[in-house]
């Protein structure tokens, strides 16, 4: 029993803090468990994994599966058609999204607020449901295992989500600096690209660190548009990565690890902005 001559009030066990701790290390074990797994798969050979022997820590490294990426050149070529793809569509896609925000934002006209609508609406219907139309499209113009088919349409779907976010953003921004740089004589290009833009870079670090994470990472549309081994990007270079006899499982964990290396370096890179870009531009409407 509680003393209580003294008059201190006993305190009362809060569970709340214990629960959300187990739930989310529950959440961070399973999200690492297929991690975990590719890691192990990636220093054994094939003929361990083949023989079930997958969980176990091995005996011994095998770095032969690294060896084997590092010096396939078709491995080479895909991470080169990945970037060749993923550079200028984060850029193209991030610019568009910079000049219809500042539109929206700053300059707004009739129906201004209905076409945001439109344009938003681009986020929420699933991707496959225009598979077959750009197909078509695509194969009609001849773009068919090239490219451009995949710059284009990350470019366009990226517009959706840039112009959201920078269009919350530019709102935050206070109209007196776009009022006192006119006075001063600027025209609205110099008001965005020598007032706003600088004011700009957590909410335009969040975009490069998405944009080029979902591109980078994005299965479907290479799937679709590519069919020589010449125009794969990564994702879908790793699914084709296959031994004499058998799927190569060691090869394919080693070079899943090394796709994963760039996003992770853009992620730590832009790290001090993204914070407080995400809490900057996505919470006010």
């Amino acid at each position: 029993m509680a003393d209580l001559s003294s008059g201190a009030i006993p305190r009362r066990f809060n569970p709340w803090p214990v629960t959300i701790f187990t739930v989310l290390f529950i959440l961070a074990v399973l999200f690492l468990t297929p991690t975990i797994g590719v890691l192990l798969s990636s220093v054994k050979t094939t003929r361990a994994i083949a023989l079930g022997d997958l969980w176990s820590w091995p005996d011994r490294l095998y770095l032969g599966n690294y060896a084997e990426v590092f010096s396939n050149p078709a491995v080479h070529r895909y991470f080169l058609n990945t970037l060749i793809v993923t550079l200028p569509a984060t850029l193209a896609s991030t610019a568009l999204g910079v000049l219809a925000g500042y539109t929206f934002a700053k300059l707004p006209f009739r129906g201004s607020n209905l076409l945001f609508l439109v344009v938003i609406a681009g986020m929420f219907f699933p991707p496959q449901v225009i598979l077959v139309p750009l197909f078509r499209l695509f194969n009609s113009m001849g773009l068919i295992d090239t490219l451009w088919p995949i710059f284009l349409v990350h470019t366009a779907l990226g517009i959706p989500i840039c112009t959201l976010l920078m269009r919350n953003f530019f709102a935050t921004v206070p109209n007196a600096l776009r009022e006192a740089a006119i006075l001063e004589g600027a025209n609205e290009w110099q008001v965005l690209t020598r007032v706003v833009l600088p004011l700009s870079l957590p909410a335009l670090a969040v975009l490069a660190t998405l944009q080029f994470t979902w591109i980078w990472n994005d299965f479907l549309w290479p799937l679709i548009f590519t069919q020589s081994d010449e125009k794969r990007t990564i994702m879908v270079g790793i699914v084709n990565l296959r031994g004499q006899y058998t799927v190569a499982w060691g090869v394919q964990g080693a070079l899943s690890l090394i796709a994963s290396l760039p996003t992770l370096l853009i992620f730590l890179y832009f790290q001090r902005f993204f914070i407080k870009g995400m809490t900057m531009g996505a919470v006010k409407g």
